[in-house]
């Protein structure tokens, strides 16, 4: 079977933003090794002016400036001419759904994907109407701007590529992977300042091992966040096996 590359197009003001992305660890190899493509595009390649105006003064009044309509609605024009394809084009803004795993790992699945990053105010929200097939917030505050959010969303996506980690099960033991936070982990040496590795992790008994593990997920899910907790819909028998397990304290 021939691989396709994932394929990322990303509107942006500032594609040199994305070095930290494609020039570093795990998501510069994968491009090395041609797990995804990586396109720019610019409005103020799509403007009209001498001054190459992306943005205006927001109806109403008001602080700030607005990104116009028509620089992007061209810039996705001109993607759509060259993919002979409408694009699945993602905002990227706090108003959006919360970004979570299993979002990640259903726009994996796409061929294709745009990134489109706001700035200032935001965008002209007819925009957002007639283009726009998602908004995904990454948490309920705001940045400066859609590039970061873009690189974080892209970095999870790159993750779960085949290929992409150096061991195959990296990305599905990660925390959300099935819902749960992952179980803590120890390295080298056995104890340092009086703490030890658990003894269970040096017995080389993989089944315990694994019992341990997913009491642990358990167990942190539900101390560190109830409401990923809440919304695995524990039943009253794991409820009950919780409980004896936080008492248990292992």
């Amino acid at each position: 079977m021939n691989f396709k590359a994932m394929r990322f197009d990303v509107i942006t003001l500032f594609a040199e933003m994305f070095d930290a992305l494609t020039q570093h660890g795990i998501s510069r190899r994968a491009k090395q090794n041609g797990l995804y493509e990586l396109n720019f595009w610019n409005p103020r390649d799509f403007t009209h002016d001498r001054h190459k105006t992306v943005d205006d003064r927001p109806y109403g009044g008001g602080p700030g400036m607005v990104m116009l309509y028509q620089p992007l609605k061209d810039t996705l024009d001109a993607m759509t001419q060259q993919l002979n394809h409408k694009p699945y084009v993602v905002y990227l803004s706090p108003q959006g759904q919360p970004l979570t795993q299993q979002k990640v790992a259903e726009l994996t699945k796409r061929p294709q994907v745009t990134l489109l990053c706001g700035r200032y105010e935001g965008i002209d929200e007819r925009l957002i109407e007639s283009c726009v097939d998602e908004e995904i917030g990454i948490g309920d505050f705001v940045v400066s701007g859609g590039e970061l959010p873009a690189m974080m969303l892209m970095d999870a996506m790159i993750r779960l590529l085949p290929g992409a980690l150096n061991h195959e099960q990296s990305a599905e033991q990660d925390s959300f992977a099935d819902g749960l936070l992952d179980c803590p982990h120890y390295t080298r040496p056995e104890e340092i300042d009086g703490m030890r590795v658990p003894s269970v992790l040096l017995e080389g008994h993989h089944a315990k091992i694994e019992a341990w593990r997913q009491r642990q997920k358990w167990v942190r899910t539900f101390t560190r966040r109830p409401d990923v907790f809440e919304k695995m819909e524990p039943t009253s028998e794991q409820r009950q096996q919780l409980d004896a397990w936080i008492k248990l304290g292992d």
